[in-house]
Formats: C-alpha cells, structure tokens, sequence
C-alpha cells in the first residue's frame, strides 16, 4: 500500500470516528433543543450527563483529520481553506460557541433566565454545526470547487449554497440526532426515558431515509463523480448493501428493545455511511482537480506522519478508555461528588 493511501484511509478513519463520537453530541444537542413532554428536564438533564465527560475530547478526531490535511496534504489544505473559508469560520464559531455555552450553562445558577440563554445558544449550535459539516462535504464532492494551477478560481459561495449541498447538509443533521438518540437509549435505565428517545431514534430515522433519498436524487446532477461512484462502483454497492442491512438491523433492534445492539448497529450504518462517501469520491481529495497522490506531501514527510499517527494511537487510545471507564458512570449509576 502506497504511503498516500494509508494516509488517506487514516484521514477517513478520523472522519468517520468523529462522526460516531462528535456526530453524537451534536445530536445530543439537538434533542436538548426539541426536549418535550412530563419529562422535559429529564431528558436535557439525560443528554448533559452523557455529554459532559467527553464532549471536548471527541473534537481530538477532527483536529486529527485537520492535521493529516494540513502536513500529508498541504495544496488540497490550501484549497479548501481558501475555497470554503465561510463556512470552515461558521463552523468553528460553531463549534466553540456550542462549548462555551455548555460549560456556562452546566455552572450557571439552575433555572436562571442566563442559564436558559446558554442552553439556547448551545442547541442551535449544535444544529448548525453538523448542518455544516455535510454541507462542506457537499461542497468538496460536487465539482464546483475549480483549481487552476495553484489558484482557486471559483467563487467563495457557490459550493457549498446548491440544493445538493444543502441536502448533504440535512441528512448529517439527520444521521446524528438518530445517532444521539440510539446510544441516548443506552444510557438510563429509567424505562420512561428510554422510551422517549427510542421514539425519537424511530422517527429521526425515517428522516435520515428520506433525506439520503433525496441526497441520492440530487448526485446525478450535483455531484456526477459522487454519482457515478455510488452506482457503478462494486465496492460502493457493497458498502451500500452492508449500510442497509446496518440500518434495518438499527431499526428492528430498537422495536424489540435491545438498546445496547442498536447502538452497535447505528454507529456501524453511520460508519458505512462516511466511508461510502469516501470511497465513491475515489482518488480526489477535492473533486475534480485535486487527487490524492497529486497534492500528496513528500515521500519522507508521508512516512513521518504516519509514524506520528501510529506513536500517538499508542497514546491516545488507552488515554480514553480510561477516560471513558473513570468519569462514565454505568447507565443509572449516580456520578460520585468530587
């Protein structure tokens, strides 16, 4: 395996684990926002609990993916920066809006009207980040994003402001609150709750359906290279194929109760999702004119990196199982005072 494609497939590892871990709090965020019924703050308080541990940890996977850009491949970094520089600033302010917002909520005085701003703040926040994130996606695999050279010569809004990007948009959107919803059933053993987010772990997806039907809809016209990828490609049909079996086994898992197999299910057809897209954009970084190998870094910088990579997994994995073991309680057990 050349080193550009191991780099590759490390920059879509990255992207697919924040998807699962990232993509579900942002999720949380949007049931905290659509939080309803008896147990209104039962719920809100469910999604802080199962939040507030890790929420700043799951970015770790984007910063990853950002430096595996940045150092294996600089042009395709210079490219996306300047030709997706509104939306990359939308969704940082995003993103350290919805941290601030949490952390001043969580410590500000219980059912103060400030407390009840911040939570606002950090709901739409975490609806428009993700609503972001898929719409940037969009962006670099529709082919709008022309490179002349060295120089970005299409404009700063047409990319990512199209009915397909906007479509890509709405299915991460969807794909993460079902994802918060499915491991939100896993988290309480308090029946009521669970039934409260298996039902919003149903519905939101029946949306994630509709909104892929209408992303799939929107290829042939918006993202032919996606298109084509995704219909003529056997390991993109394979992948679709496995996405559906994933999904349906979310769905009957979920009907019969068997919360802690559905997680399993949903994160793995969000998996498939995410590496799907990657594969049916094969081998652009940023269709139609950057390549992986054509804006690859050197050689000798590919296999630092890749070392890099592998001294830090060494680090980094068992850092946050022990995280995760030291402050996630099991489902129903109280968190001890400190």
């Amino acid at each position: 395996m050349s080193t550009e494609l191991a780099l590759g497939g490390a920059l879509v590892a990255a992207f697919v684990i924040y998807s699962l871990f990232g993509g579900a709090d942002f999720g949380g965020g949007v049931w905290d926002l659509l939080a309803s019924g008896p147990r209104k703050a039962e719920q809100r308080a469910l999604i802080a609990k199962a939040i507030g541990p890790v929420w700043e940890v799951n970015h770790v996977w984007l910063i990853i993916g950002v430096v595996i850009l940045f150092a294996g491949f600089p042009r395709a970094f210079a490219v996306l920066s300047v030709a997706l520089h509104v939306p990359l600033t939308l969704l940082l302010l995003g993103i350290v809006f919805r941290g601030t917002a949490f952390t001043f909520r969580t410590y500000d005085e219980r059912g103060d009207a400030v407390q009840r701003r911040w939570g606002l703040v950090f709901s739409l926040a975490s609806v428009l980040s993700p609503a972001l994130l898929g719409m940037l996606v969009g962006a670099v695999v529709s082919g709008r994003i022309r490179v002349e050279g060295k120089a970005v010569v299409s404009g700063f809004f047409e990319a990512w402001l199209t009915p397909f990007s906007l479509a890509v948009g709405a299915l991460a959107l969807c794909l993460f609150a079902f994802l918060a919803a499915v491991y939100l059933t896993a988290e309480t053993r308090e029946e009521a709750l669970r039934e409260d987010f298996r039902r919003r772990a149903l519905g939101a997806g029946g949306a994630v359906f509709l909104a892929a039907f209408g992303v799939l809809a929107l290829a042939r016209e918006g993202a032919p290279r996606v298109w084509a990828g995704l219909t003529g490609s056997p390991f993109a049909l394979a992948l679709h194929g496995v996405t559906a079996v994933a999904a349906v086994l979310a769905f009957a898992l979920l009907l019969a109760r068997r919360f802690g197999l559905a997680r399993v299910a949903a994160a793995a057809q969000v998996a498939f999702i995410v590496s799907g897209w990657a594969v049916s954009q094969y081998p652009y970084l940023v269709v139609p004119d950057v390549t992986l190998e054509g804006v690859a870094a050197s050689p000798a910088t590919q296999r630092l990196l890749l070392v890099a990579l592998g001294v830090g997994g060494v680090i980094i994995l068992p850092s946050l199982l022990l995280l995760l073991r030291v402050f996630r309680p099991a489902p129903g057990r109280p968190r001890s005072a400190s």
